[in-house]
């Protein structure tokens, strides 16, 4: 069936390859992004001709994820140029690197802005269309960092992921009456083929981050992402990523996995969620809410 479908932060990396991956498969799908007619004009331009190139339905939009009136308007141009919307992709995000001490609070506040704020905003702008409809789709880009082996000078970027998971965890059971599903995407800690280390915030205290890089602390962080490149294979792809969006998208409805993991490290995030998910469904079975943990098909 083809899908009419919104990733958010597709101007690179994971959402950039799914977005691709996704049309070429046969969906109509919009690579959201901000500034599309200013530093990612650029982007869109190769986007147009990556579709052209392809003979595929593959779009931009503009929809900056920071901004309510910025994802209600996305939203609505998707819905006003297709009569509706079937599938959200949740990848907008971004990552710091650097000693916790050293970051602001403003700047943690900005990471959970991005990271987990911004799929709010984009929920509440899309959920009434799907719910509308009785049918639709939530994919969360998570992260391994949220239960698995988590490296030091990265905890910002952890808490928000961590934090964005246990949104998706919750909404799941609140959204699966009106005809939606969750799948929760769990990607590793991929070094390559992704801007997420390069375009990594750094801590605003220099004067706190000295102090770390020049104490006791003197090489962790050049020992952290040299120990992570390595831990990770060599044929590692991230567009592997994309390949199990699109399988997601492509199950049919009722059949779509809650939980995948992309983790070619294998950090051990999978046995840490299988227990945690594994509670949960107890939980609902517990308290007589058992049908919570699947989509119903609206009349």
């Amino acid at each position: 069936m083809k899908e009419v479908i919104l990733v958010t932060g597709a101007s690179s990396g994971f959402g950039l390859l799914t977005a691709q991956a996704l049309a070429k498969a046969g969906h109509t799908v919009y690579a959201s992004m901000r500034e599309t007619e200013g530093r990612n004009a650029p982007q869109v331009a190769a986007v147009a001709a990556y579709a052209k190139e392809h003979g595929i339905d593959l779009r931009t939009v503009e929809l900056d994820v920071a901004s309510d009136d910025s994802v209600k308007a996305g939203i609505a141009k998707v819905v006003a140029d297709n009569g509706k919307l079937d599938v959200i992709v949740h990848n907008a995000g971004h990552m710091s690197f650097g000693p916790a001490e050293a970051f602001t609070a403003e700047q943690f506040a900005q990471l959970y802005d991005i990271n987990v704020l911004s799929t709010q905003r984009v929920n509440r702008a899309a959920l009434p269309q799907l719910r509308k409809q009785g049918r639709g789709l939530l994919v969360w880009v998570s992260s391994s960092s949220s239960r698995g082996g988590t490296p030091p000078f990265l905890s910002p970027y952890f808490a928000a992921k961590a934090a964005m998971d246990s949104l998706a965890v919750s909404y799941a059971s609140e959204v699966s009456r009106w005809g939606i599903e969750t799948s929760i995407v769990v990607p590793g800690a991929f070094t390559k083929g992704t801007n997420h280390f390069a375009h990594a915030g750094a801590p605003a205290d220099k004067g706190v981050q000295a102090e770390y890089d020049n104490g006791p602390y003197a090489g962790v962080a050049d020992q952290a992402l040299k120990g992570l490149a390595a831990l990770e294979p060599a044929d590692a792809d991230a567009a592997e990523v994309a390949v199990e969006i699109v399988k997601i998208v492509d199950a049919p409805f009722g059949k779509r996995p809650y939980r995948v993991f992309v983790d070619p490290s294998r950090d051990g995030a999978e046995e840490v969620f299988a227990m945690g998910d594994r509670v949960r469904r107890e939980m609902f079975r517990n308290i007589g809410l058992e049908d919570l943990l699947h989509p119903q098909v609206k009349a």
